[in-house]
């Protein structure tokens, strides 16, 4: 019996460390001062990555369809962002796939096949992504100037879909924080591909 017993002890446990949830509006830059590997080569904190008018934070994917659809987007997101002295660092966070096409290697690679000039970062063991509450490829972070978060979610209303976009989500909040207003939507339910973490890895080499 006490093995049992044990076992339904330890399941709160077990669930707080494999549930993640999205932070609130208004939080600080979790794990702002750990050190991630730039493409670069150079490690960077996310504290250090913001701008006089804020920070911009965009987990995504070598190889997810949806940020593969996006990237005429995010480009143009990143240009806006360094316009107007906004932050920008992408985060691969897809631990369970390092061996494969989200290795460090294929990143810088794809970073150069694709000319992207900004931050892309590798998110070892998923701790950035799980610190945030962040599940999909692309999810967006953009927090203020202060470091407080006032949107997250996806970038327009059909990532899936660049044709039927009837709102840029992820624009529209940011020209509003810009302007000092109010952000109308602050939330949104992030559409994209589930980010995969070493329990995915092992999940699959034990199947």
């Amino acid at each position: 019996m006490k093995p049992l017993v044990l076992t339904f002890l330890l399941m709160p446990v077990i669930w707080a460390f494999t549930s993640t949830k999205p932070i609130p509006i208004g939080s600080e830059i979790p794990m702002g001062d750990v050190a991630i590997k730039d493409i670069s080569g150079n490690e960077i904190t996310l504290n250090n990555m913001i701008k006089v008018n804020g920070l911009l934070i965009m987990f995504s994917s070598n190889t997810c369809p949806y940020v593969k659809r996006n990237e005429e987007r995010i480009e143009a997101i990143s240009n806006y962002s360094f316009k107007n002295q906004v932050g920008f660092v992408m985060i691969n966070s897809n631990e369970g796939e390092r061996k494969g096409e989200e290795s460090f290697f294929f990143m810088q690679k794809h970073a150069r096949e694709k000319s992207w000039n900004w931050y892309y970062a590798l998110d070892e063991n998923a701790v950035i992504a799980n610190a945030f509450g962040a599940e999909k490829t692309p999810e967006c972070f953009l927090f203020d100037k202060n470091g407080k978060l006032v949107y997250h979610g996806s970038i327009n209303d059909n990532p899936g879909n660049s044709t039927a976009v009837t709102r840029e989500h992820l624009i529209i909040a940011m020209e509003e924080m810009l302007e000092g207003k109010d952000i109308t939507v602050k939330e949104t339910r992030s559409v994209g591909c589930r980010i995969k973490t070493m329990n995915d890895d092992l999940a699959l080499r034990n199947e």
